[in-house]
């Protein structure tokens, strides 16, 4: 049975959930456009993400996934969230708020998965890890496809024993959060990563980073992914729920100005380089998720303002062949050989 058929979706391509900017909207888009559209759950609330999916439901008859992020518990203390807060303001005086409140979150992944098993969207996709428990076998149980994100053979490895039905192989290139298990993970190109992988990976694998052209897309089918996961090519489209100077930002940027930087949330991402990552260099930063509660107002902030120099602008390496269009016509361009 072939990966569109196992999805319900006419094109072997899925939205990557990008956390943040993938609106019910957007995501509605992209599953009418014939594409398995993602709703990037990982910072929401079971109530925020409930309604999310109620909404995507709304707009759309077709299948969605929905993606949650898997806590990895770090430690931490008062000391390094005062030291990272302190860093932060010099950037916080720059948009005229030198304090701000900076709720920490308390993510809740039990509470969302039992939300995801009273929706039942078609899918459910998993970053940074596995959910312990009985949580697997119940979404299976319910119907849902579970796909689970690895960044290193280990993690392939991981994602396959424990039951999930595919797995995303995210390569280095990726923009956006690095899906490892561990902060620390090596980065993999994902050619190398998806060739180590075919050769003990039996369940179904999804390309992804780097991914803007049909040919690419087609290499990446021919060398043993079932599907590909792209985010880049889809975020300066009018659907996209990225802010306006983030999506200009993103049409202005070429190959060699991505880098990867824990300074907006603690953990490790690939964006555009600005401001933001040049003055966070070498200065404290709070462990993930913690960084990003600290960071969160000033990024809302910055989209308020205008002021992609102070924004998480994250993006892959393909990032200089984003265009402007509907995610329609960026579907249809990625079906059309290049």
């Amino acid at each position: 049975m072939g990966f569109e058929h196992t999805l319900g979706i006419q094109h072997p391509i899925i939205q990557a959930p990008m956390a943040g900017i993938t609106t019910p909207e957007f995501v509605a888009a992209c599953a009418e456009a014939g594409i398995l559209g993602s709703l990037g759950a990982g910072y929401l609330s079971a109530a925020d993400t409930r309604a999310a999916i109620q909404q995507v439901k709304s707009l759309t008859k077709r299948p969605f996934s929905v993606n949650l992020f898997v806590p990895d518990n770090t430690p931490f203390n008062q000391e390094q969230l005062r030291l990272a807060y302190l860093a932060l303001q010099p950037i916080g005086e720059q948009l005229g708020m030198p304090f701000w409140k900076a709720p920490l979150s308390e993510p809740d992944l039990q509470s969302q998965i039992d939300v995801v098993l009273e929706e039942k969207p078609a899918a459910c996709s998993f970053t940074f890890g596995i959910p312990y428990g009985e949580s697997v076998e119940r979404l299976r149980e319910a119907g849902i496809l579970l796909m689970g994100t690895a960044t290193t053979i280990d993690e392939a490895m991981a994602v396959q024993q424990a039951g999930l039905d595919m797995v995303v192989i995210q390569g280095a290139e990726a923009g956006g959060h690095r899906g490892s298990f561990h902060p620390e993970g090596p980065l993999v190109s994902l050619d190398d990563l998806l060739a180590e992988a075919r050769e003990l990976i039996r369940i179904p694998m999804i390309a992804a980073g780097g991914i803007a052209t049909n040919s690419r897309m087609k290499e990446l089918l021919n060398s043993g992914a079932s599907a590909v996961q792209i985010g880049t090519a889809f975020l300066a489209t009018e659907e996209s729920g990225a802010a306006d100077s983030y999506k200009q930002a993103v049409l202005n940027a070429n190959s060699d100005n991505t880098v990867i930087t824990e300074a907006f949330s603690g953990r490790p991402a690939r964006g555009i380089h600005n401001r933001f990552i040049e003055q966070m260099n070498g200065s404290p930063i709070a462990p993930y998720p913690y960084q990003n509660d600290l960071t969160k107002r000033i990024r809302k902030e910055a989209a308020v303002q205008n002021n992609a120099e102070l924004l998480s602008l994250w993006a892959g390496t393909a990032v200089q062949l984003t265009q402007v269009g509907t995610v329609e016509s960026i579907v249809a361009k990625l079906l059309t050989k290049d």
